[in-house]
């Protein structure tokens, strides 16, 4: 017999609703008349807590979703004939029904990865065809952080791949739609493994962190400035009452929402995980190192535990995938749990 299923689901941290501040900073925001595009007080406001943020001036622009800010940035990085070096499982190359090519007109080289993390030297293969004329120019490199897979690049990995990267005369652009979860696991600032180590242009993710919508796209490079207005604009991600994503980034900067919700919901991954770890017929297959529980477990559980509480299976045999947000309860933890174990006889 089946307890009764966790509240919320794992099957996504964009499937939880808004945080209390963020929906109160809306209300606050909706508030008279605001000039339109980016020229009203919030977003002059949050342009300067993220020139706080990274210690330094960066230009900010806003966004409706991860996959426009993406679009945005990756066509800031490269020329017609160049491609973008990405893993097989990233977010740009499997989920965003081929956007990035069709806006950009150019080729992802997408790299196998088990752990869902790129390397130095799976980068420097690829610019063995640099000069050649017969081949696609490797052009800026992706990486996602947290990834796709839950693991977390140190800042060392990082420093390696992006050296390599300058070194070939690519740009790098960073996918951060959980780049709080990173920032917590790692235990250091945005900072240190994105500006100071130079990333060119990050998407700053707030979805999946407990906003209604919006992400930003911060350029570091100020040579990429002048065109991602334009792109913005072209790529239909200019919102006209930039404000409401404004005010909601705002609340969740003040007194560091953004990490404590990933602080959150990391620690649910790693309860989960941890539930789960002993039960013999499941495997944990990546580390844990953000708010996703990947694991394998038999065909016929995971169909009956997908009718009783809703999660996603992935690329692996028998692999699935347990997605904790801001918003998941112990409770939900531990109800998904005694549900794994009632339903394979543990």
């Amino acid at each position: 017999m089946l307890p009764e299923p966790p509240v919320s689901t794992f099957a996504s941290d964009n499937a939880s609703g808004a945080s209390p501040e963020v929906l109160q900073a809306l209300v606050e925001a909706n508030d008279g008349y605001s000039i339109a595009y980016g020229d009203d007080r919030y977003t002059s406001e949050l342009r300067s807590e993220i020139n706080t943020l990274f210690g330094r001036e960066v230009a900010t622009f806003l966004a409706w979703g991860g996959t426009g800010a993406n679009v945005v940035g990756l066509q800031a990085l490269i020329r017609p004939w160049q491609g973008i070096i990405c893993t097989q499982s990233s977010h740009i190359n499997v989920d965003e029904c081929g956007a990035p090519e069709r806006f950009l007109g150019s080729k992802l080289i997408d790299l196998p990865s088990p752990d869902g993390k790129l390397t130095a030297e799976l980068v420097q293969k690829q610019l063995g065809v640099l000069g050649i004329v017969h081949h696609v120019q490797p052009g800026a490199v992706s990486i996602t952080q947290a990834t796709e897979y839950g693991t977390v690049y140190s800042v060392e990995e990082l420093k390696e791949i992006i050296d390599t990267a300058h070194q070939g005369g690519l740009r790098v652009h960073m996918d951060g739609a959980r780049v709080a979860n990173a920032a917590v696991s790692l235990g250091c600032d945005v900072a240190e493994f994105t500006s100071e180590i130079g990333v060119d242009i990050l998407s700053f993710g707030g979805t999946k962190n407990g906003m209604v919508y919006g992400e930003a796209i911060v350029v570091f490079d100020p040579e990429l400035v002048g065109a991602v207005g334009y792109l913005q604009k072209q790529s239909a991600q200019l919102p006209s009452k930039m404000r409401y994503i404004a005010a909601q980034f705002l609340a969740m900067l003040k007194d560091d929402l953004w990490l404590d919700h990933a602080r959150h919901a990391n620690a649910m991954a790693q309860l989960l995980a941890e539930g789960v770890a002993d039960i013999p017929q499941v495997t944990i297959t990546q580390p844990t190192q953000a708010n996703a529980v990947f694991a394998t477990l038999p065909e016929e559980a995971t169909s009956t535990l997908q009718a009783w509480s809703p999660f996603y299976t992935w690329e692996g045999d028998n692999e699935v995938r347990w997605m904790t947000s801001f918003a998941t309860q112990v409770s939900d933890v531990e109800a998904l749990i005694e549900g794994v174990r009632a339903v394979l006889g543990n």
